[in-house]
């Protein structure tokens, strides 16, 4: 099987290709490096001989003139993501993110065995619904979506995962739409709730004050390595052609303080947990309804919280916190 990876060299895109590669798949790597790095851990997956570095901007209408013909599957990873890019750059977040989707979509029209586009949506698509309505707990897919105020800047990124999934919806390809909540793990940068309150976990001192945003909103979260073994599941599926799907984990279903006393205690640090703001347009609650997903896929995530936060931590560790990061935030 081949397969090719755009934004491959990001948080979730990597640990894919790393899994596919590792699965027997051969694989392209399409990213322009602006947010996923070109480190070792890239180094050392595009040095197999079953693996190839594209390294393109899918904002050049050429950008996939150099792609294979003959790939099974797309995973289209390539978006501008991350809440400082969206308040600074709606109208390039909607722009850029539209035009990147429909360059992987003429790629994969161009193909001539494709099994299945796979494109990664977001949860955010539920907020309007959230605001204006209310939400099921869990959210079951078929959750009808509703619109936020569109002034927003922060409404830019989910307006461009809901207008991707229609174009996926009418591209004429075999696809399947994923909608993951709340992935965590290794190489996954600095701004997400778990690796933020590592870092400040890792560098305090015994005793101090970790400052906790949002404390008693509640989440469930899903460790990267049952991420990308859903994704590939949903991918080969015959019965996911067509479907939208949730991707995470619907429990636990913790507080942002019970994440912050685990990590602590996973740091190995007495800390005092104080109570800081909510921040700005975080839902109370989020939590994805996964029946549909592992009945589809016949994949039940199998990481526990625990086990996922000691090997996230131990990989910063490693890697970022002793002052040899070059993961953006």
């Amino acid at each position: 099987m081949k397969a090719l990876i755009t934004g491959g060299a990001g948080f979730i895109g990597h640990h894919l290709a790393r899994y596919l590669l590792e699965s027997g798949y051969r694989i392209d790597i399409a990213d322009n490096f602006v947010r996923g790095p070109r480190d070792a851990d890239v180094i050392a997956l595009t040095s197999s001989s079953q693996a190839r570095l594209l390294d393109v901007d899918l904002l050049n209408p050429d950008a996939l003139s150099d792609a294979a013909a003959d790939y099974d599957y797309i995973f289209h990873f390539a978006a501008i993501v991350g809440v400082a890019q969206v308040l600074e750059r709606p109208e390039a977040v909607l722009r850029d993110n539209v035009t990147m989707l429909v360059r992987a979509l003429d790629c994969a029209r161009d193909q001539t065995q494709l099994k299945r586009f796979v494109f990664p949506s977001t949860s955010e698509v539920y907020a309007g619904t959230l605001e204006h309505f209310g939400l099921p707990l869990p959210t079951p897919e078929s959750t009808p979506l509703a619109l936020p105020d569109l002034g927003r800047p922060r409404t830019a990124y989910m307006l461009s995962k809901i207008y991707g999934e229609a174009l996926c919806q009418h591209a004429g390809v075999p696809f399947t739409i994923l909608r993951p909540h709340n992935v965590y793990g290794p190489r996954m940068g600095l701004s997400h709730v778990v690796p933020e309150l590592m870092e400040r976990a890792h560098h305090a001192r015994d005793n101090d004050v970790l400052e906790v945003f949002s404390i008693d909103h509640r989440r469930t979260f899903c460790y990267v390595d049952d991420a990308v073994a859903l994704l590939a599941a949903a991918a080969r599926a015959p019965e996911c052609n067509g479907e939208t799907l949730n991707l995470g984990r619907e429990g636990p279903e913790i507080t942002i303080g019970e994440l912050a006393a685990m990590i602590t205690d996973v740091v190995g640090k007495p800390l005092r947990i104080v109570a800081g703001p909510d921040t700005e347009g975080s839902p109370l609650r989020r939590c994805p309804d996964m029946r549909r997903t592992i009945e589809l896929t016949g994949y039940r995530p199998r990481v526990a919280l625990r086990d996922g936060v000691e090997r996230t931590y131990a990989w910063y560790r490693g890697n970022v916190f002793g002052g040899r990061g070059i993961y953006a935030r």
